[in-house]
């Protein structure tokens, strides 16, 4: 069992008295260790203490430089790529619920502008770093997608980021219904199931599921078809696309 000596305590024999020097020797030795560490930091300190503060000093001028960037220049950008968009927006809204006769007029509108407001390309092309001109790709890509202008859509539609729920999904969609348009079906099936993965929701997911489902039994991929319709009946139910597998789902299992 360990003991603990007291302060003062005074050895009782030649041993004790060896083992207390030791223990006072080792703790000097410690504590001059710690202060030879102190004073060769400080003086390393001292000798780069110009380098130091210089160093300091960029990074402060960096975060600085960064919060003024965002509040004086990105945030009223962001501001102004909105308004110009607000038109290209009323204009695409048009040409998807309106009149299929005068669509295309409108899509064009809404990419090239009209009644002295920006189409989608002008705010991509004058507000490149701002979240509009990423949603400009969208709209642009599926105006593009709507005029049978494939691989614009495509362009436009792969240069569109988001995690949004629903438009990352229906962006990847609007790619595979371009290449599928274009009769590169593999590359369309490719899409449809890059669209129902990365997110999962009641809407895209089972739309992007049939979709792949329908696109593999093309491609005479019939388990892959089984897969995904099954999926379709199992997880989504109540969708408007179940009531179209069992029709799918007959032809898929006819091919094995």
């Amino acid at each position: 069992m360990a003991t603990y000596k007291k302060r003062g305590h005074k050895p009782k024999n030649k041993a004790e008295e060896v083992e207390q020097i030791e223990d006072k020797s080792t703790t000097a030795e410690v504590f001059n260790t710690l202060d030879e560490g102190a004073s060769k930091t400080e003086e390393w300190v001292a000798a780069n203490q110009k380098y130091i503060l210089g160093a300091v000093g960029v990074i402060a001028i960096v975060v600085l430089g960064y919060l003024g960037f965002q509040k004086f220049i990105q945030e009223p950008k962001e501001q102004e790529a909105s308004n110009e968009m607000f038109k290209a927006q009323q204009y695409f809204d048009s040409a998807v619920n309106g009149n299929s006769t005068v669509s295309d007029s409108l899509y064009t509108l809404a990419l090239n502008g009209g009644e002295g407001k920006y189409g989608f390309l002008e705010i991509i092309e004058n507000y490149g770093s701002t979240n509009a001109a990423n949603l400009a790709n969208y709209y642009a890509g599926f105006s593009y997608l709507n005029m049978k202008k494939y691989q614009e859509a495509i362009n436009f539609l792969d240069d569109f980021k988001s995690d949004d729920e629903m438009l990352a999904p229906l962006a990847l969609g609007g790619i595979g219904d371009a290449f599928s348009q274009l009769d590169q079906v593999e590359e369309a099936l490719g899409y449809y199931e890059k669209a129902l993965k990365i997110k999962t929701n009641d809407f895209t997911t089972p739309k992007f599921l049939l979709k792949a489902a329908v696109t593999a039994i093309s491609l005479n991929k019939s388990e892959i078809a089984i897969t995904y319709l099954e999926r379709i009946k199992e997880e989504f139910p109540k969708s408007v696309e179940a009531n179209q597998v069992d029709v799918h789902l007959g032809q898929a299992q006819a091919m094995k």
